[in-house]
């Protein structure tokens, strides 16, 4: 197989395996993907982290693996959709700040920031990429098609800051601040029990859980990932709760509500890690991102923006003490 005999062998013809070949030896496994599929390596890395890719008949766990010859790579492709979200008037759109390169908002929860992959219809339900690209349509060109504009998430039930990018200039300037971990991004968390000490970092790669493919677990192959989080107050009832700042310095999917619950200390309302206990409901995670840092794209200046905890989760700190 080669860069020119994977041409036309484009996303949406179901499965493809190949045995590698010796050119091939020593390539990340993502190149390799993005090869066979005929698609970008942003998209052949979301394959692997979707267990969509098999090396030697098992589910492959990191796009950053180097493949050697004669191993076996199988593969499902989606079959082909328009990637392209269209405007949704009806989502609004809460702005923090705005100029003609950036857009700050404050994601609710509940919204998803854009819509996922796969044969789903782009536009099947609400998002915030949809409110948008309402609001500001220059942004369907900016970035990938599928998430115009986006260069960081938080999950659908988080709430919280989101830098935006309005132009190609300011989306390669944010994604390279990310890359190198410019930005801060602070957030609030309400945890189950007492850390023991008042401040801490976790230093712990993230990567897909072998026993639900839809969530993510701490693993000896995954990728890299830092949370520090320092202790604001700890309360004794109903329950033993301590509430936390914690920043990212990488933003893996779910990682602090991941880095907490191996800490033994999950997030307040987390059905997914663990978070759902007796005395303190919130109905979602308690996990609000209220301060976001970065340089401006175009002036180098630095931005800082905050958002308050909603009302939802200021309701359950009303009730510890």
């Amino acid at each position: 197989m080669s860069d020119e005999g994977s041409a036309g062998r484009g996303p949406g013809e179901g499965a493809v395996e190949e045995v590698l070949p010796a050119s091939l030896s020593g390539q990340r496994l993502d190149r390799v993907v993005a090869l066979m599929a005929g698609v970008s390596r942003a998209r052949a890395a979301r394959l692997v982290e979707e267990g969509a890719v098999r090396l030697d008949g098992s589910v492959a766990e990191l796009g950053s693996r180097r493949v050697a010859e004669g191993q076996a790579v199988a593969l499902r492709i989606p079959e082909p959709d328009d990637p392209r979200p269209g405007p949704d008037p009806s989502v609004a759109v809460a702005v923090v700040l705005e100029d003609d390169e950036v857009v700050v908002v404050n994601k609710p929860a509940g919204l998803v920031v854009h819509p996922g992959p796969g044969p789903t219809s782009a536009d099947s339900s609400p998002t915030l990429v949809g409110g948008l690209l309402a609001r500001y349509p220059e942004m369907a060109g900016v970035g990938e098609l599928s998430r115009p504009g986006i260069v960081h998430r938080l999950d659908r039930d988080t709430s919280g800051l989101l830098v935006i990018a309005r132009t190609p200039a300011a989306y390669e300037s944010l994604v390279a601040q990310l890359k190198a971990h410019e930005p801060e991004r602070v957030y609030t968390a309400l945890v189950w029990g007492h850390p023991p000490a008042d401040a801490g970092i976790i230093d712990a790669p993230i990567g897909r859980s072998l026993r639900n493919r839809t969530r993510m677990a701490v693993t000896d192959d995954g990728r890299q990932a830092v949370t520090h989080y320092q202790v604001e107050h700890r309360f004794s009832r109903p329950r033993p709760t301590a509430l936390l700042t914690c920043k990212l310095e990488t933003g893996r999917t779910h990682q602090i509500r991941v880095h907490l619950r191996s800490i033994g200390h999950p997030v307040v309302g987390d059905r997914s890690y663990d978070g759902s206990r007796p005395g303190l409901d919130p109905g979602r995670p308690f996990l609000h991102a209220g301060q976001l840092h970065f340089r401006h794209p175009t002036s180098g200046h630095s931005v800082q923006a905050e958002a308050p905890l909603p009302p939802d989760l200021t309701s359950i700190l009303t009730l510890c003490e």
